[in-house]
């Protein structure tokens, strides 16, 4: 069952434009404020702080979050090192990579993976994906925000982890979108709030303070549909106060944008 001419507010910013041309696709109406950007990390003396123990075997594990984050820290290592050094000591490594996209990375460079992370690729599924094995000496690449829980739980078992933060979420150049976005939530102009990371959550109610709405966003998200993509921005919505009402069978932005067109009439109905 599509949208059916319901209001959609997406917040992607990478994939916007696949975004809305799902949401029109189930004959949604979409509004689509990308609510972030990446923003590498130009003084990063961590990184070269890790290349000097990489290079000396001081780790036997390395866990990669996400593709974008790799490339970048490939990329900042090429400044200073050969080409070639970040991936030649990967292979000596045993790779834990989170979900499709750092696979992607590392199947381009010709490089396997020992441990693929299985979906909703949360913290928690990384920990039970290396149950078991005998790496202590571990090397986790973060993304946007430290992954205190993945870290304080490798710690618990004894790990020895060290941390490469590569890139850190900014605001969007231009937060003109993101401002109308509000304004229009806060006014209740939307039927469905699709939530495709976590980051987006915080940048939301960030600009809904500082437009003095956070109040009435809040009130607004309680009468409308809230899709989240999977468990770890559904976390996020509730560290906010904001209770999902659907995530997707699969972690995905197009099985999100589908069974919430098909699901969204019926919970919008429930929430009246």
């Amino acid at each position: 069952m599509p949208f059916d001419g319901l209001r959609v507010l997406s917040l992607e910013s990478r994939r916007s434009t696949e975004i809305e041309r799902l949401i029109r696709g189930q004959r949604g109406e979409p509004f689509v404020a990308p609510s972030m950007r990446e923003v590498p990390l130009a003084d990063n003396p961590q990184a070269f702080e890790f290349a000097e123990k990489l290079f000396r075997g001081d780790f036997d594990m390395m866990i990669l979050l996400t593709g974008v984050g790799t490339r970048l820290l490939n990329d900042v290592l090429s400044t200073r090192y050969r080409e070639d050094s970040f991936k030649n000591a990967l292979r000596e490594l045993t790779l834990v990579v989170r979900g499709s996209k750092p696979m992607a990375v590392l199947r381009e460079w010709g490089i396997p993976a020992q441990v693929m992370v299985p979906e909703p690729n949360t913290w928690r599924e990384i920990l039970a994906a290396i149950e078991g094995r005998a790496e202590r000496k571990i090397v986790v690449q973060e993304y946007g925000r430290p992954a205190t829980e993945l870290i304080d739980a490798l710690r618990g078992r004894g790990a020895n982890v060290t941390t490469v933060p590569v890139y850190q979420w900014g605001l969007p150049l231009d937060c003109g979108p993101l401002r109308e976005a509000v304004k229009r939530l806060a006014a209740g102009e939307f039927d469905v709030a699709m939530f495709t990371t976590s980051i987006q959550v915080p940048h939301l109610m960030r600009i809904a303070a500082e437009e003095g709405l956070e109040d009435e966003v809040r009130r607004a998200m309680k009468k409308i549909v809230i899709a989240s993509v999977g468990p770890s921005t559904s976390e996020t919505l509730r560290e906010f106060g904001i209770e999902p009402d659907m995530e997707p069978s699969h972690p995905k932005m197009g099985f999100l944008v589908n069974e919430a067109a098909a699901k969204a009439a019926q919970l919008l109905e429930s929430k009246q």
